[in-house]
């Protein structure tokens, strides 16, 4: 509450101001905690649509006593809700393979010089186009990246700088994997009239 009251004095009573300073400061205190050793934490399970899709997740603090706390829980059980909904790919930014991202970039690259609207615009114009196509797929696939499915105006990395304000601890999402029934796997098609004949045909 103290902080709410400096920061809205601080932005001479601008809520939206006051929000901006506290979420740079919150920022701040993430950078500084950054360094700090997270051994600690808790591995959560979330199955949804009746058990058509489920998640495993690891997100570590610096203690105990914080990893058995009802808002942490609540947390990292927020954490993996959103992970089953959004389907993440890689947990940061950093995370995305160097050859999935030059794969994105010419695919947004050949996009780009197809697109009519793109007739004779200089490389540079066409590169500011792809940066901003390879943003909009860290938003996608990166979950610090990615908005919040219950509070849309906040990413997954803002929501990760809120606990680790409240907490005073430095808290890493370590990893994840998610598990949709079938992925990956081909549905068999039975034909069954091909099936008699061949059966037929094997008798012969």
């Amino acid at each position: 509450m103290m902080e709410c009251k400096a920061a809205l004095t601080e932005a001479e009573g601008s809520e939206e101001k006051a929000i901006e300073i506290l979420r740079k400061r919150g920022l701040a205190t993430a950078t500084k905690k950054a360094g700090r050793v997270a051994a600690e934490g808790l591995v959560n399970s979330y199955i949804h649509a009746g058990g058509k899709i489920g998640v495993l997740l690891e997100v570590n603090c610096e203690t105990d006593f914080v990893a058995r706390g009802e808002e942490f829980r609540t947390f990292v059980h927020d954490l993996a809700m959103h992970i089953t909904a959004a389907e993440p790919r890689f947990t940061t930014k950093e995370d995305v393979p160097p050859e999935v991202l030059e794969k994105e970039r010419e695919i947004a690259l050949e996009q780009a010089r197809l697109d009519p609207k793109n007739a004779g615009k200089p490389p540079q114009v066409l590169e500011k186009i792809v940066e901003g196509r390879i943003s909009k797929f860290y938003q996608e696939a990166c979950l610090m990246e990615q908005p919040f499915v219950k509070e849309q105006n906040i990413t997954i990395g803002d929501l990760v700088r809120q606990m680790i304000s409240k907490t005073g601890e430095n808290i890493r999402v370590r990893r994840f994997t998610r598990y949709k029934m079938g992925e990956g796997l081909e549905k068999r098609t039975s034909d069954l009239g091909a099936e008699v004949q061949d059966l037929l045909g094997n008798k012969d």
